[in-house]
């Protein structure tokens, strides 16, 4: 046996449940531990184990302890909550991991899930990584607006039916709960000092300033028109490292611990930005993405039957910079710490090139912020700023 990075005491309920799964105890067995939001005590662990040739992911969803890694990703015992902690044990059982299936996406086909005496629940799910998948951190622009098309295809099923899951666990106002979790002092937004260090200056794009500040003081108007565009079932965490292209054509889907409600254009609003901040895409290749990724996803409606103004499509998916609203501050407070943490924990290499794509990434998101406020007032919806109520015309 080979365990790396296993909570103590953990081998005991592997080795049970890799015997209820296989049928007899391996003699021998390995788990190697993946990367993942290691601020998120929802998630106990990722691990890929493996048993002679055979391989499966195990992930160990979790309602938390007394002591989390960061309290504003504390888990929530609240189904509605956004970062519920069972929601994605639930998803799982209940098939909506399967809800896109129709159009080539999946979650990862769940073996088997066992509640622990802890009150953990260690989900045993196929390892997609195997048999040539390629992760959406090497894709083509050509992959995201392939996979864009099929989103847009079980999306639009959803808007066209109006039958969006009911489960009392989804998510409802994602969206804005995830936001104003994010405890940044957006006062720093206003500090000169902060935007004089010199990792901002040098590598912040001229005129980004005014974008993020317009984006903290219009954030309630954002969020009042994302709640009301047209509804569909949303992942609401799709970004390249979420997701596999099999080679059959069709696409896995990780991570649904945020399913629920939300507007169309979404997903695909999280996926152009997302795929810059973690530099798995240039910021000089934004445009184009964005412009694959929109015409793949309204291709993908339009097959599914929705006859809607694209308009709206648009105004989703650019509305949707709020997400981000955050992002700024935390960049301006850390560029005055000596190092520079990224995803799960790892220490990013070039601290000038994180900032210097993430600042032109922000800057794009601004002119999203701006190209959604223009495309609400050409469709005659109107929304009192920092009210929250929007009025929209009869279809």
């Amino acid at each position: 046996m080979k365990v790396e990075s296993l909570h103590k005491g953990s081998e005991a309920p592997i080795v049970e449940e890799l015997t209820r799964l296989l049928g007899h105890t391996p003699a021998e067995w390995s788990a190697e531990t993946l990367r993942h939001n290691t601020h998120n005590a929802v998630t106990a662990g990722i691990w890929r184990v493996r048993v002679g040739s055979a391989s499966f992911v195990l992930k160990l969803v979790s309602p938390g302890g007394e002591v989390v890694a960061s309290e504003e990703w504390s888990p929530s015992e609240v189904p509605s909550h956004w970062n519920y902690w069972e929601r994605e044990a639930l998803a799982y059982e209940s098939g909506v991991t399967a809800a896109y299936s129709e159009a080539g996406i999946s979650g990862p086909r769940l073996l088997a899930s066992y509640r622990r005496p802890t009150g953990e629940v260690a989900l045993w799910l196929v390892d997609v990584s195997r048999d040539g998948a390629v992760p959406g951190t090497r894709w083509s622009l050509k992959d995201h607006r392939s996979f864009a098309r099929s989103l847009g295809q079980t999306q639009g099923r959803f808007a066209v039916s109006g039958l969006v899951p009911r489960h009392p666990w989804l998510t409802r106002t994602f969206l804005r709960d995830y936001v104003l979790s994010k405890r940044i002092d957006r006062g720093i937004l206003y500090s000169e000092e902060a935007w004089q260090r010199p990792l901002v200056r040098d590598n912040f794009p001229e005129g980004l300033r005014r974008g993020l500040v317009r984006l903290h003081e219009e954030r309630e108007w954002f969020f009042s028109m994302m709640e009301r565009l047209p509804r569909t079932l949303c992942h609401l965490d799709v970004w390249p490292n979420n997701l596999f292209a099999k080679t059959d054509g069709t696409f896995t889907l990780l991570d649904w611990s945020f399913v629920g409600e939300g507007a169309l254009g979404e997903d695909v609003g999280n996926l152009v930005p997302d795929s810059v901040f973690d530099l798995f895409v240039t910021a000089g290749d934004l445009a184009h993405l964005d412009r694959e990724v929109f015409a793949g996803y309204i291709s993908g409606l339009r097959e599914a039957g929705w006859e809607g103004d694209e308009r709206l499509v648009r105004l989703g998916m650019c509305a949707s910079a709020v997400k981000y609203e955050w992002l700024g501050p935390l960049m301006l407070r850390r560029a005055s710490e000596a190092r520079q943490l990224g995803y799960g924990g790892e220490q990013t290499a070039d601290t000038d090139l994180l900032y210097a794509e993430r600042g032109r990434a922000l800057a794009f998101l601004a002119s999203w912020a701006e190209e959604a406020k223009a495309l609400a007032k050409g469709l005659g919806y109107t929304c009192s700023e920092g009210v929250g109520s929007c009025g929209f015309p009869t279809p």
